[in-house]
Formats: C-alpha cells, structure tokens, sequence
C-alpha cells in the first residue's frame, strides 16, 4: 500500500505557509513500511494533515491517493472498511470514551477489527503502566494514561499505516520511549508505516524521513 500526495493544498492555509512547506503544493509517495516524521510549527496544519490522510476532511485543493485511488472519490462504506483494515489512527484529542472503562476503551478497536487475541491489550497495558487501572474509568484518568490508551488502542486493529497526531504530548522522555518502542515493534511486525506529526522532532522516533511543513 502507498499514499500519494498531489498538489495538496487546504484550502484555509495562508499562503505563506504554503510557499515554506515541504509538504503543501508537493508531490510525495509514502510507502507502506516506511517511517515518516512530520515537523509542524502550530498553526501550519499539522492536524488537518494527519485528518486529509485519514479522510475525515476534504477542504483542499489537489489529491491524496491510496494505491492509486482518490480519498475524495471513495464513498463512506469504502471508506469505512480502508480504515478498518489498512489505517489506524492516534488523534490529538485521543476520543476516548470517559465513561467506559480503560479495558472498554482499548477492546473497541479490537472488537471491530480483531488483529491481537484479548490477552495482548493487557499485555501492553502492563507494559506502558497501565495494568492496575483496566477496570478503572478512563475519564478519571489522567491526560498522560489517556494517551498511553489510545495508543493501545490504536494497535489493536490492522492496519499498514498508524497516522499520530502529537501521541507523546503529556508523557515524560522514559514513557514516551517506550511507548515509541511499542509502536515501532507493531508496525515492524505488519511490515506497517508510520507517519507521526508533532511540534518538534521526535528523538526516540528511528525515522527514516523528516519533513517539515
């Protein structure tokens, strides 16, 4: 699988943070097992980016192509199974449920797209510092734990991209390593790419490209 930008361009961008982009108005071609590290100041469309990738909004100019074929020309129950099997997605604003459980939280994922057996999201949640508070409500969760679920979560599904957006933006140096270390493991395992988008480089990211938007 691959995804291709053409002449990307949204449409709300000030020009002149479209002319110092390596990425808007550009042609680029992410392949499926690369690791793709995006730097974007705030304001430079960072989020809408990872959300153009994902298909969620299509206020640009140009195209963005799965294996040759235009996000805008697929229809929503198309679109639904491509995120289903080949996508996954860490947002900023993590969406999770607060009234649910952290275990509720992380199975839903799995229960629509099963890839790990059941035993493997506690198996990472005890790895990430979360496995006395499966039980517990995510809500009352702090931000920092909060994140760690939904990058659990994120990996409970198949996909041959993960997209994240800021993933690591309350946790210290050590979890966010070894949360970064989980997801590299993952998507080595599925031969799967990366494609991470934050504010400043990320030192434990082993990238193999870094472009600034």
């Amino acid at each position: 699988m691959k995804i291709e930008l053409n002449n990307v361009v949204p449409k709300f961008l000030e020009k002149e943070k479209i002319a110092a982009s390596e990425i808007w108005n550009s042609g680029h071609i992410f392949s499926k097992g690369e690791s793709i590290q995006v730097v974007a100041p705030s304001g430079s469309g960072k989020t809408s980016l990872i959300h153009f990738l994902y298909g969620m909004r299509k206020d640009y100019s140009g195209n963005i192509l799965f294996n040759d074929t235009k996000i805008k020309s697929l229809n929503a129950v198309k679109l639904a199974d491509i995120r289903a099997l080949h996508f996954s997605i860490i947002f900023q604003d993590l969406r999770l449920f607060h009234n649910f459980s952290v275990l509720n939280n992380i199975e839903i994922k799995r229960s629509l797209a099963p890839y790990h057996e059941p035993s493997k999201a506690k198996e990472m949640a005890e790895r990430l510092g979360l496995g006395g508070k499966l039980s517990q409500k995510a809500g009352t969760c702090s931000y920092g734990e909060q994140q760690r679920i939904a990058i659990i979560r994120a990996l409970q599904q198949p996909f041959d991209f993960i997209l994240m957006d800021e993933p690591f933006s309350h946790l210290d140096e050590v979890n966010a390593g070894k949360a970064m270390e989980l997801i590299e493991e993952e998507a080595t395992a599925r031969g799967a790419g990366i494609i991470l988008a934050d504010l400043q480089p990320i030192t434990h990211f082993n990238s193999n490209k870094t472009l600034h938007l």
